[in-house]
């Protein structure tokens, strides 16, 4: 609360970053240009003519739309930057400075308490310096998608953009980071958030071992390079997952199993050993797993302390009971989403203060808060410097015609 936010992103990590921080009670002001946040249109699904892509990381948040290739428009990110605590942008490196708004440039001087928070694919500098990121390719690039997938199918992207809300999870982490600093320092300072950067982070434990090893690593499917049996197997009922990391967890696993001498064969005594001889290992639990219900006995271990679980698609995942109980999934008029998982005892989330905007839905009324005068913002609004609720060009056949069939 209290902490005002410029979000001059688009697309996924600068949003989700800015989402965070709004739905524990910062103050986000999205800037758009008039064409809006291209996710505007990445459906379908779209839910009143805006995808479900954007929906989901722009709640708790006030949309303006200003053309920064003016000068007037310039001025009103200035002005507007005059009581603000955090700027997120992740335009292509070179653009703020080009508009006389970089940081070292323009920003750091005018604005010493202000902290600049930069997402680029690459970074300004160095062999890609200045090159366009998305989730996918970096995801190649890093060697993040040749360890995922099956040994047969070859490499395969991760079906989450782990990439992407990683940067702007170690985003926030970083502007927190500044703002306890700043209590200490009185002043801000620039952070330069890359998606290569995070991708090659988020590599655990394959970059570890290739320290060690000198090998990169390779996919194996639901297994895990350094533990064993962690792996998903068929059962009578359904699929479950079963993650045991370690000998007590084995021995637990070997007993309800009713496979106790598997505890004592030498090939599987340690952790080392049954990754070293886990096709022998994971043949023997699949030929006894075949038999069981697997919803029940996912469950017993559960309850045993052992790490299992019935694999679920999305709509089980979303409607199951301990979703709920963890109050996970919430609503507010026709908007439903997922909550924020951060928990206190005492600070609450703000739930949904504000569904996420419509293009240009606040231009008025952040104009009237930093001090435009009504005739100030008629003028900018006729001579295209700002516009209000733009009718979104995003919006396809397809929504409409979703639409229409809600209605």
């Amino acid at each position: 609360q209290d902490l005002k936010i410029l979000d001059m992103t688009r697309v996924l990590g600068g949003p989700y970053a800015t989402q965070i921080l709004a739905d524990h009670g910062a103050d986000v002001i999205k800037i758009e240009a008039e064409t809006g946040d291209e996710t505007r249109g990445w459906g379908p699904p779209f839910r009143r003519g805006v995808s479900s892509y954007f929906l989901n990381l722009n709640r708790n948040k006030k949309s303006i739309v200003i053309d920064l290739r003016r000068n007037k428009g310039r001025e009103i990110v200035l002005r507007l930057l005059q009581d603000t605590d955090v700027l997120l942008e992740n335009f292509k490196t070179g653009t703020m400075e080009r508009w006389g708004l970089g940081y070292q440039q323009t920003l750091q001087e005018k604005f010493p308490q202000l902290i600049h928070c930069r997402i680029s694919g690459f970074g300004e500098n160095g062999p890609f310096g200045g090159a366009p990121g998305y989730d996918a390719i970096l995801q190649a690039m890093t060697g993040m998608m040749s360890i995922n997938g099956m040994a047969s199918s070859g490499t395969v992207r991760m079906g989450a953009p782990m990439v992407d809300m990683g940067t702007g999870l170690y985003s926030v982490v970083g502007i927190l980071m500044a703002l306890l600093e700043r209590q200490r320092s009185g002043m801000g300072q620039f952070i330069d958030m890359t998606l290569y950067d995070s991708a090659l982070a988020l590599t655990h434990p394959y970059n570890a071992n290739y320290f060690i090893s000198g090998k990169p690593g390779k996919a194996v499917g639901n297994s895990h390079p350094n533990i064993s049996p962690y792996d998903k197997f068929k059962t009578r009922t359904n699929e479950i997952f079963l993650g045991i990391g370690n000998n007590a967890g084995f021995d637990k696993l070997c007993r309800a199993l009713g496979l106790s001498e598997l505890a004592s064969d030498p090939r599987y005594h340690t952790n080392a050993d049954r990754v070293k001889n886990r096709d022998t290992l994971n043949k023997k639990l699949a030929d006894v797993l075949a038999d069981v219900d697997g919803a029940v006995f996912a469950e017993k271990l559960l309850a045993s302390g052992l790490p299992a679980g019935p694999v679920r698609d999305m709509k089980e995942a979303l409607d199951h009971p301990h979703t709920h109980h963890r109050q996970m999934r919430i609503r507010k008029d026709w908007y439903e989403g997922i909550a924020s998982p951060i928990k206190f005892t005492r600070s609450k989330s703000v739930g949904i203060r504000q569904l996420p905007p419509l293009l240009g839905e606040h231009t008025r009324e952040v104009l009237v808060k930093a001090g435009y005068s009504e005739t100030e913002i008629e003028e900018l609004l006729a001579d295209g410097t700002v516009s209000e609720i733009v009718a979104d060009t995003a919006l396809s056949s397809t929504a409409s015609l979703q639409e229409k069939e809600k209605s």
